[in-house]
């Protein structure tokens, strides 16, 4: 039975419409074919570099754990060379304070030996002193208010009490015998003892004082030594400049002083503080 050619077009569509891209298939299956083609290669790929992975894996593990031993290693080494190298900076740091303690203990010893002397050299010298003088008349002067014997008593007496160390007793005998009699030959001696007594009290500031009257004695044989105790109480007292100065007072007025060796080495001491 024949359709009416009014409904061929109706027909045409309808197909169209079932099966669009009909015309087209053949295109369609080649895109297929190559887009298969392309996943069955890259499976091959992936399948191949599985195989290289599962090959290099234990390798790649070995060396892992390898770098993962040498890093811990290494950083073991690293902290031992540390921890060393912060003892050594320690050990560096004590021996430096030692050494500054050791400059610092020699200098106060060496001060303290240079007392010690001194102290010694005065007892000597009070002792000779006073041997001397047990064997020595005293002459007669009637304008005293002590006697030359009572005056030379109260010296001795006031000499031994310097060397006991009842410096108290000494200053008042000697201070006694300075206002007594100034002009009696043992007076110089009883103001330069009267201010070892303040000095060895460490009265330093009343000691110098003292030794700056000995001074005013014409004649005094006691001037050297006086000046060399100006430059040890300085020096006791810290003032460094002004113990330099009268130690070089010693050498520029007494060069022919006994104490002209202990005056240059007190200079050169000072000096290198």
């Amino acid at each position: 039975m024949r359709h009416p050619k009014s409904s061929r077009p109706v027909l045409l569509l309808f197909l169209c419409f079932l099966a669009p891209g009909w015309g087209q298939q053949p295109d369609v299956q080649r895109q297929f074919k190559r887009l298969e083609a392309r996943i069955n290669r890259e499976k091959v790929r992936i399948d191949s570099l599985e195989n290289q992975i599962r090959i290099l894996l234990p390798d790649l593990k070995n060396t892992l754990r390898a770098a993962t031993e040498a890093k811990k290693q290494s950083d073991s080494v690293d902290i031992s060379i540390i921890n060393k190298m912060n003892t050594l900076q320690n050990k560096i740091q004590i021996l430096e304070d030692k050494a500054a303690y050791t400059d610092s203990t020699n200098f106060q010893i060496l001060a303290q030996l240079v007392m010690i002397e001194n102290k010694v050299v005065t007892l000597t010298n009070s002792f000779t002193e006073m041997y001397n003088l047990k064997n020595e008349t005293p002459a007669s002067d009637n304008t005293s208010k002590l006697s030359p014997q009572q005056y030379k008593d109260l010296y001795i007496q006031s000499l031994s009490n310097f060397q006991n160390g009842n410096y108290d007793a000494a200053i008042k005998g000697f201070a006694q015998l300075v206002v007594a009699d100034p002009r009696n030959e043992l007076a110089d001696n009883s103001q330069y003892w009267l201010a070892e007594c303040y000095y060895s009290q460490k009265n330093y500031k009343r000691s110098i004082i003292e030794f700056e009257k000995v001074f005013t004695f014409p004649g005094t044989d006691k001037d050297d030594d006086a000046q060399l105790k100006l430059g040890l109480a300085y020096q006791s007292m810290g003032d460094v400049e002004k113990a330099k100065q009268e130690y070089q007072r010693l050498l520029d007025y007494f060069p022919a002083s006994e104490y002209v060796e202990k005056a240059k080495e007190a200079i050169k001491q000072l000096s290198m503080e």
